[in-house]
């Protein structure tokens, strides 16, 4: 009889997590390592809330993962007898005069099979008095879709992964050598080696520092910042009992989720920000990013226009520069897979790319164009 293999995933976040779960309930040996633990401040699926949605445009394999990622949220959440997938819709707001992303976002929605409404702006106003829609042309409107606990579900994930049998470690992979083949073991932080017959690299926007030679032009990290602003009390329009979350495609992209028990009302403008090191550095928002997103949420939600500012956070983008995911073997290294470029839009698809990942490794299978390295080739 053939032994289970025994896969070393790096990285507890949502790329990695799932990918060890998937892994370990379909009979691999899997040790999942992790340098400060699932859902913790520096990493890119660390914070309260990330948007589960299906738009995405045109030609693209994202609203397919999507819907599967919608089952499997749901499969879980029955599982663990545990919600973290709040289904208060998610509104998208077409401002812009062209709206071809919104447009060709339609199709892919209907043959994913994940329910969407078209809606004229008079359907807006009367559905959400409290928002200004005095720009906006039309609207999609997923009611399925909603926000994720992003944290909690990282943690859940890895308990879970625990409890199938898994190894979880809390210590980092050192770099030395990791680009160059062949790789035989892992150097830990606590002076251990760990050997195992495949390597998972799901670590965010640390992928580019262990691999300089294959990601290092590839992944970078952006800092992004994000606000969390307090409505009056007793004022619940803009919690999610009344608010969806919305995305507003204008000349930029600024998108939130609605204040769910004692957080904030969340804001973000989604333009990349500059360079930004995930282990050391500092997280003081910008100022200019803080005037821009009041002077939008003055516009955009007049009765919130002098909210106080209650909580920020400074999380990164792993940014490509296409914005597609990278997964795919190393170049040099047939039993080291790379899984990360989550472009800021990774979260919600942690479930779906952790089973593939999984189908992946334990079928000897080839990953879609979509997502292999060799398009960025010169």
């Amino acid at each position: 009889m053939k032994s289970k293999p025994h896969v070393a995933v790096v990285g507890a976040g949502a790329f990695g997590g799932w990918t060890a779960l998937h892994l370990s309930e379909q009979g691999a040996r899997v040790t999942l390592l992790d340098a400060w633990g699932p859902g913790n401040s520096r990493a890119s699926s660390g914070g309260e809330t990330r948007i589960m949605r299906g738009t995405y445009g045109p030609d693209q394999p994202y609203t397919e993962t999507a819907a599967r990622g919608l089952k499997l949220w749901q499969k879980y959440e029955r599982r663990w007898k545990r919600q973290f997938l709040h289904r208060t819709g998610v509104l998208w707001m077409v401002s812009s005069t062209d709206d071809a992303f919104e447009r060709g976002s339609l199709q892919p929605l209907r043959e994913a099979r994940i329910e969407f409404q078209e809606l004229s702006t008079a359907q807006m106003k009367k559905r959400w008095p409290q928002v200004n829609f005095s720009d906006v042309r039309w609207g999609i409107f997923e009611p399925e879709c909603g926000y994720l606990d992003a944290r909690a579900s990282c943690q859940a994930v890895v308990d879970s992964f625990m409890a199938e049998g898994g190894i979880y470690r809390q210590v980092a992979v050192l770099a030395d050598g990791l680009d160059t083949p062949p790789l035989r073991s892992l150097r830990l932080s606590d002076g251990t080696r760990l050997k195992a017959d495949h390597y998972v690299f799901a670590c965010g926007p640390w992928l580019g520092k262990l691999f300089p030679e294959t990601l290092g032009n590839i992944i970078r990290a952006t800092k992004q910042d994000i606000f969390f602003f307090g409505p009056p009390a007793g004022d619940t329009r803009f919690t999610d009992a009344h608010l969806p979350v919305w995305g507003d495609h204008r000349e930029r992209f600024f998108y939130g989720i609605p204040g769910k028990g004692r957080r904030g009302f969340k804001v973000a403008d989604d333009t990349r920000g500059r360079n930004f090191d995930p282990t050391n550095g500092e997280r003081f928002v910008s100022q200019a990013t803080l005037k821009r997103v009041r002077e939008y949420i003055a516009f955009r939600f007049p009765a919130m226009k002098d909210a106080p500012l209650i909580e920020t956070r400074v999380c990164q983008y792993e940014q490509t520069a296409d914005s597609h995911f990278v997964l795919d073997r190393h170049p040099r290294m047939n039993n080291v897979w790379l899984l990360g470029g989550g472009s800021g839009h990774g979260f919600k698809h942690g479930p779906a790319l952790g089973e593939m990942m999984a189908d992946l490794i334990l079928t000897e299978g080839e990953p879609s164009d979509v997502w292999r390295l060799a398009r960025f080739a010169n």
